[in-house]
């Protein structure tokens, strides 16, 4: 299929243009470049600059291209800025994807798959986190997504709209022929910032807390490989051609890591020193997050290819090593 990918010169969406190609599909991406990188796509990949809340862009794309079926990872999602800052993230997050779905709608493109996030459930009760988990986000980045949600609900009734949405947990790892990686500014991922650590490229990192009643005392969390994520969402493109489909998934390896084990796979994998300071808990962090992915693997054959955080941190090691500095552009 033609298939734009919306904020597909990001981390997670340029890697989903990858799988796509790999898959024989067509991807065609509209970036404004904001966090995304112009060098982590093929020369030959059909780009446009410009804004996802942009009604005659959008429209003009999904006419020329003969786009079949949108992709959306143009999110805002760093979740401390969305308390401080949360006009900017319902104005993005939420209005301008309203805004693409309203120029979908208008020009007959019915399939949508939404990139969304765990997120999603806020703190739960219980674990692991299945589709059935009570969704009760504790910030605006959580909560932006689960609106989008609950429209694509309303907007597939009435329009007879197909969409699937994937939450998932710790989207990690690089490519697997090492040929795109992560790079933001800021980083605020954990892998990366350990990887910086031992390169030299930052001093230290930070242990936020080490008194969680975890089994070393520091979080848990579910980290998935960003090509295993790509993969699922490609799987569910065959559940899109009834009308009015909605589908919702979690992805990640039911496999939770702590901390430490990240920063000790770093060290494993490097062969070098995590620099580390053991700092304060940080607020809204809960002890343990991971999910139960079972429905994914049951309707969707999707499989975990990257299971250990040693196979994902090797993955990002190599990377990195290669590009210190990042995308150079």
């Amino acid at each position: 299929m033609n298939v734009l990918v919306v904020g597909g010169a990001g981390y997670i969406g340029s890697h989903c243009v990858r799988q796509l190609r790999a898959a024989g599909h067509r991807p065609i991406v509209l970036d404004n470049l904001v966090f995304g990188h112009r060098a982590a796509l093929s020369p030959e990949i059909p780009f446009y600059k410009g804004d996802l809340g942009d009604e005659k862009v959008v429209g003009e794309i999904l006419t020329t291209e003969k786009v079949e079926l949108v992709m959306h990872f143009a999110a805002f999602a760093y979740v401390g800025e969305s308390v401080t800052d949360p006009l900017k993230y319902y104005f993005n997050n939420t209005v301008a994807t309203l805004h693409l779905l309203r120029t979908m709608v208008k020009h007959g493109v019915k399939k949508f798959v939404f990139s969304s996030t765990c997120a999603t459930f806020g703190t739960p009760e219980k674990l692991p986190i299945s589709e059935k988990t009570p969704q009760c986000p504790i910030n605006p980045y959580g909560q932006t997504k689960l609106d989008i949600e609950n429209a694509l609900k309303n907007i597939s009734r009435a329009h007879g709209l197909s969409f699937a949405c994937f939450r998932y947990f710790n989207a990690a790892g690089e490519s697997e022929d090492g040929s795109i990686g992560e790079d933001h500014d800021p980083e605020s991922h954990l892998i990366p910032l350990a990887i910086y650590a031992a390169q030299g490229r930052i001093p230290e990192i930070t242990l936020f807390g080490s008194d969680y009643p975890t089994p070393d005392g520091t979080c848990l969390r579910d980290y998935v490989h960003v090509d295993d994520l790509s993969r699922a969402h490609i799987a569910a493109f065959d559940k899109l051609e009834k009308p009015g489909t909605g589908l919702f998934y979690n992805l990640g390896t039911g496999s939770p890591t702590s901390v430490r084990e990240i920063i000790q796979a770093v060290e494993k994998v490097s062969g070098k020193k995590v620099p580390l300071v053991e700092g304060s808990r940080r607020a809204g962090d809960p002890p343990s997050l991971y999910a139960d992915s079972s429905k994914a693997q049951d309707e969707l054959g999707w499989k975990v290819e990257h299971s250990t955080i040693e196979s994902i941190v090797e993955t990002a090691w190599r990377w990195h090593e290669a590009h210190p500095t990042g995308y150079v552009e």
